[in-house]
């Protein structure tokens, strides 16, 4: 980048001797063109000659055709999605990210202590609620295995989020830099998805040393019944706390396989967490003031000048800065509700499960809220990324809540809860547990009729039996 603003035009053009006129001011005030003279350029355009800023803009479309993409993926065959970002090229990126580190597959003998772990635990649930089984597959990923099969779910999950900046690079720009570049601004939102897609690789790469299983975040990123831990993971989780490994591997596995009863038997919930994270990126709004100032700052004929300056993420130092909207604040309200709402489930049921086999059950999920709570570096640099945390922020008022709910209403009463998403507790019944476990409104007078929920409870319970109680 030059040491000088230059706006629009080339740094350390000889030809350039225009300066800004005596008196002027600010970004924009000065002409830009070339020479100085009177060219019939509109005295007032604040980017300088709008034919000179459209050949910087071809000249950059050029250059950065050029440019290969980080860790060896070029993007050759690969197309992006309906918000611009090449999730392949992410992917490919996140996977070259953990390899720097090294990432060694899974020994058979981890991968029998895994899969034994989730079926044990999964067993032990069948005590604690309700909800039949939702594993299908019990597995142990490295971490390339995990990137490589959570994925898809990422981009599902970011898109509304992520396309929300990548549209804003082209229409939140000022009306006169529109109107001149035309069709080469597509170059540049283009540009900025690329610029998007590789953050997004690099930070679910990041995340994936971070991670434990495919729930962590209290979404089922494999799909619903496909269970997975990951060995490395698990270690770091015991990492000092003088807790023998089978038993943080079980009360992990067993938060693994809840999560995936409850959205397995719950066909209502992904898609309204889906939903709730949509209304989210639909209330954003960026703040363009001083948008031009900032362009003014940029050397378009340098490619790393400007992937620094779209580099911030939604939630960083970029041009595109988010700003708090109601709607955005009041989807974040209900968000963060539904995932309270989902980990005090998980979190009671768990402790229900285990808290008579595993002797330090007590101290692992103090860890584990602690965990939730405060999120690793990757996780906040991943926020940062989509301008979204996926955080319980009231986690214990939740597990209160359901723990409450199961004393006066029994594990079925708890459990049916989830029938409807009408049914289920608001950010207010957070603040007031006790008037919804009494009864009030419309819960109250509710038919708590477990089988429509999990199809046959009486198979279900069948089915436990025969597995035995003491399993």
């Amino acid at each position: 980048m030059s040491d000088l603003p230059f706006g629009f035009s080339m740094p350390n053009d000889p030809d350039d001797e225009s300066g800004r006129r005596s008196g002027d001011s600010g970004s924009g005030a000065g002409s830009g063109r070339p020479g100085g003279g009177d060219s019939g350029t509109p005295s007032d355009f604040p980017f300088g000659d709008p034919q000179q800023m459209a050949n910087m803009l071809r000249q950059f479309a050029d250059m950065m055709s050029a440019q290969p993409s980080p860790g060896g993926a070029t993007g050759a065959g690969e197309e992006a999605s309906a918000s611009g970002i090449n999730w392949d090229m992410a992917k490919n990126i996140a996977r070259h990210t953990v390899s720097q580190h090294g990432d060694p597959s899974i020994p058979p003998h981890d991968y029998a202590k895994v899969e034994e772990a989730l079926r044990l635990a999964d067993l032990w649930l069948d005590q604690a609620t309700d909800l039949p089984s939702g594993l299908h597959t019990a597995q142990a990923w490295s971490r390339s295995e995990w990137i490589e099969k959570t994925m898809d779910a990422w981009a599902q999950l970011c898109d509304p989020l992520t396309s929300k900046t990548v549209r804003a690079m082209g229409q939140n720009l000022p009306e006169e830099m529109r109107s001149v570049a035309g069709p080469l601004l597509g170059m540049v939102q283009q540009m900025g998805g690329m610029m998007v897609g590789q953050q997004a690789g690099q930070a679910i790469g990041e995340l994936a040393r971070e991670v434990i299983g495919t729930a962590d975040i209290g979404v089922p990123l494999a799909g619903e019944g496909n269970a997975a831990l990951l060995p490395p993971g698990v270690a770091a989780f015991g990492e000092g706390l003088e807790i023998p490994e089978d038993e943080v591997r079980l009360y992990l596995a067993a938060r693994e396989a809840a999560v995936h009863r409850l959205y397995s038997h719950v066909p209502w919930l992904r898609s309204h967490v889906s939903n709730l994270v949509e209304e989210y990126a639909a209330g954003m709004s960026f703040d363009v003031s001083g948008l031009e100032d900032r362009l003014g700052e940029i050397d378009l004929t340098n490619p790393e000048a400007l992937q620094e300056a779209l580099s911030g993420g939604i939630g960083g130092e970029g041009l595109f800065q988010p700003e708090d909207t109601p709607q955005q604040k009041a989807a974040l309200g209900r968000l963060e509700t539904t995932l309270a709402l989902i980990e005090g489930w998980v979190s009671t049921v768990v402790s229900d499960a285990v808290s008579d086999r595993l002797p330090q059950s007590g101290a692992l999920a103090e860890a584990t809220r602690r965990r939730r709570a405060t999120g690793g570096p990757a996780e906040h640099t991943f926020a940062a990324l989509v301008g979204l945390e996926l955080r319980p922020r009231r986690l214990r008022e939740a597990s209160a809540l359901w723990t409450a709910l199961e004393r006066a209403r029994g594990v079925e009463g708890r459990d049916a809860v989830w029938q409807h998403p009408d049914l289920m507790p608001t950010g207010a019944d957070l603040d007031d547990p006790d008037a919804f476990v009494s009864g009030g409104g419309e819960f109250g007078d509710a038919d708590f009729d477990i089988s429509k929920l999990t199809g046959d409870a009486d198979d279900a319970k069948d089915d436990r039996d025969d597995r035995g109680e003491g399993a």
